[in-house]
């Protein structure tokens, strides 16, 4: 296999790729297939392990097998998009089309079956680097204006230093602005990530949510202090 390096900025660190899988012949088949195209590969052999590394170490792409030992991909899938929209390839042996739906409606971005084409796979993967919304360092973005405080990492929401109790969904939105910080998220792009590709016009659910989250920020839609609408196109965090 020749080599090929991705492209980066000059002094941008190569993509980190974090691949959970407990069988440890397909974590060395990917670690040698990764570095061959000049990637950082970081490994896990269970659920559990993965999102404390991603957590730790953050990663730029994530490849997840659905089979692990101690937790469903599914559900390793559902935790992660609590806190973090990094890209994922969700790798199996389960060819059904109920499966591939069932993560693609989770958050998944692709869905690879076992066994797949190292070319197609890698393939997959600059696809999904190339449209990456997370930082070149792998930090996650936080916010504090004295007032509000957002820490993604932690996941956790403060307001005027009280902790604010939000929904999945609540956090999930706002960690998606806030990421775009400053930029317009367009609404079926919010509808996609949120509830699945299957309901990008159903507006209604996010019209209820943005509502929720504006209430306990203690915001107003018509003197917006964090949540921007732009109407007809979507919503952008203060930037």
């Amino acid at each position: 296999m020749t080599p090929t390096i991705p492209e980066n900025s000059p002094g941008v660190p190569p993509a980190r790729v974090l691949v959970i899988d407990d069988e440890a012949q397909i974590r060395r088949f990917l670690d040698i297939s990764l570095r061959a195209q000049g990637y950082r590969v970081l490994q896990a052999a269970t659920g559990q392990a993965g999102l404390e590394q991603l957590v730790g170490e953050g990663a730029d792409l994530v490849i997840l097998d659905i089979g692990l030992p101690d937790m469903e991909g599914h559900q390793v899938l559902a935790e992660l998009r609590q806190w973090s929209q990094v890209p994922v390839i969700m790798l199996t042996v389960r060819a059904s089309e109920t499966e591939k739906v069932l993560a693609l409606d989770n958050g998944a971005n692709d869905y690879v079956t076992k066994p797949f084409g190292t070319q197609e796979l890698m393939a997959r993967v600059r696809a999904l680097l190339r449209t990456r919304t997370v930082s070149a360092d792998g930090v996650l973005p936080q916010f504090d204006d004295g007032h509000l405080h957002i820490d993604l990492v932690r996941r956790e929401v403060h307001l005027d230093g009280a902790p604010v109790a939000l929904t999945r969904k609540e956090y999930a939105l706002l960690s998606l602005l806030l990421r775009n910080a400053g930029r317009v998220v367009t609404q079926p792009q919010i509808l996609a990530e949120i509830w699945g590709p299957t309901h990008q016009h159903d507006t209604h659910y996010l019209r209820i949510l943005v509502g929720k989250l504006r209430h306990k920020l203690g915001d107003s839609a018509l003197d917006s202090r964090y949540l921007f609408t732009e109407p007809g196109v979507g919503l952008r965090f203060k930037g």
